[in-house]
């Protein structure tokens, strides 16, 4: 229970909706459609596309999505995949043959897969909203024309990333040349524009006429492969959850290409400690989950990919692999960690959950990718690319090698709980490489330690990371010391790790208790 002595932030109760999100305006929204009349569906989609403009160091109408859907009246969860594809002419070995070693990041248009969010949005709501995506897309329309203050964190995150802009990016999302203020108003009448043509024509306003000539034209001039073709066959696709049980709890994953198998294998070699005879934020269980990241993330980094490529997605779940690989865990002291194939798999994200008075329950994941994605916008409308491609490897032979129509290997990825059969909390964490980690600490803050949403949500973080470990200034520097001294890299992360979400559904007394993440800018809402 929360100490009212000390600074913090109470969890939100409610009974007939609510959205958990990164920035206030986007909750206010989600809420208000939920009051018109909107089920979670409609609500996710005018709150996810309204963060594309309030947050687009993380997020935007040019990146990929990942939806699980708890329809009304039914405890299954629907998968949707709204991550777009490799233009049909990318190629590892000519990328290779360049001198390219590993894949580009920004400023090169051979990092630009094709957005997949629009289409995903569109399909969403034609088949499970109720509203229709011209009311679903008006409240963005109107913050693109009047403008909105910048947050503070989205202030922190223009301020140090802005250089990762080039070329026509730099004047739509820089104000004289420069990151705006904390409070200024940012405006972006190009993607006002856009957003009229798909609430008038749905996904063809995006991926065909004008606006979609305006993208192929500014990405082949600086020298992109894609085609009008690669726009206009983009589609995403329904696909069926995978899924892991942690102590009578069932963590609910969207399938690869997202990394959600990651963090049901990380899950499952914690399984194998015992975590509650251990400090929750001592030292023990930090090192414990360290090392279990640094065994998930090395079967990552080798067997994930697009589905179309993967073959090993079966021994990832397998309990008997945590197992064997829980084994080779020294409790005292720190393995050497893995050297990863994919190597730029980090890093900006927005995360946004709705539960609605029917209980449909939408667990959402929208980004594009590393700060501001590609750095690379559309001349004519600004639409701002992500880099997913960088998520590539350059390995011949890889599952993940970079190729024509594949997707890449994605950090983002929504969750759900449930318990008993029923979903009790859609979750997300934001963070990049972190998201999987992130996911099984609050699978463990939960059913390990009792931590409510708000709770597991505002503790503090550790992170292995390639060589280093990013511990919060959370833990103490007693914790650090000691992490250090059983051979972690230990450094203090200059912002703190990720973000999240979550909304806990209480069957037992018909509420809705929310937590949003105070490293961001966001609330819980409900009503």
């Amino acid at each position: 229970m929360r100490d009212f002595h000390q600074p913090g932030r109470s969890a939100v109760f409610a009974d007939q909706g609510m959205c958990a999100t990164s920035h206030p305006l986007a909750a206010q929204t989600a809420v208000e459609t939920l009051k018109a009349g909107g089920n979670a569906v409609d609500a996710a989609i005018a709150g996810a596309v309204l963060l594309g403009l309030c947050e687009p160091a993380m997020t935007g109408i040019g990146g990929d999505c990942f939806v699980l859907v708890k329809p009304a009246g039914s405890e299954d969860v629907i998968a949707l995949n709204g991550s777009g594809r490799a233009p049909a002419a990318l190629s590892g070995a000519a990328l290779r043959a360049k001198g390219h070693e590993k894949m580009p990041v920004f400023g090169d248009p051979a990092a630009v897969t094709v957005p997949g969010a629009v289409d995903a949005f569109c399909r969403l709501s034609e088949d499970h909203g109720r509203l229709g995506i011209d009311r679903l897309l008006a409240p963005t329309i109107h913050y693109a024309e009047a403008g909105v203050p910048v947050a503070p964190r989205a202030g922190f995150d223009w301020a140090n990333h802005h250089e990762n802009l080039s070329g026509a990016a730099r004047g739509f999302y820089l104000v004289d040349g420069a990151a705006p203020k904390v409070g200024q108003r940012f405006v972006h009448k190009g993607q006002a524009e856009v957003l009229r043509r798909v609430a008038a024509e749905g996904r063809k306003g995006f991926y065909e006429g004008e606006v979609a000539e305006d993208m192929v034209a500014s990405l082949r001039a600086l020298g992109g492969v894609h085609t009008l073709e690669d726009f206009a066959n983009t589609a995403c696709d329904y696909t069926t959850p995978i899924s892991g049980t942690y102590k009578g709890v069932e963590l609910v994953e969207h399938p690869p290409n997202g990394q959600g198998a990651t963090a049901i294998l990380l899950a499952n070699i914690l399984a194998e400690f015992d975590l509650p005879s251990m400090e929750p934020f001592g030292t023990l269980r930090a090192h414990i989950e360290a090392e279990a990241t640094k065994l998930a993330y090395d079967a990552r980094d080798r067997f994930l990919a697009d589905m179309d490529h993967m073959t090993r997605l079966a021994h990832m779940l397998d309990p008997a692999t945590a197992k064997k690989l829980a084994a080779l865990i020294d409790p005292t002291r720190a393995m050497a960690s893995a050297k990863p194939l994919t190597e730029e798999v980090h890093k900006e994200t927005i995360y946004l959950t709705v539960v609605d008075r029917d209980r449909m329950a939408v667990s959402l994941i929208y980004s594009v990718f590393k700060d501001f994605g590609s750095g690379i916008a559309s001349d004519k409308f600004g639409v701002l690319f992500q880099n997913r491609g960088a998520g590539f490897t350059l390995e011949e032979g890889h599952p993940n090698e970079a190729g024509g129509g594949k997707r890449p290997m994605h950090t983002i990825i929504p969750a759900m709980l449930k318990q008993e059969g029923r979903v009790i909390m859609p979750f997300g964490v934001m963070g990049g490489q972190y998201q999987s980690t992130g996911h099984a600490r609050m699978v463990t803050n939960m059913v390990d330690y009792g931590l409510g949403p708000q709770e597991m949500i505002d503790a503090p973080r550790c992170f292995s990371e390639y060589g280093t470990m990013n511990v919060e200034k959370g833990y103490s520097e007693t914790v650090r010391q000691e992490l250090a001294e059983m051979g972690h890299a230990v450094t203090i992360p200059a912002v703190g790790i990720g973000g999240a979400q979550a909304i806990r559904i209480h069957h037992d007394t018909g509420s809705l208790e929310g937590g949003s993440d105070p490293r961001k800018d966001g609330i819980a809402l409900g009503y």
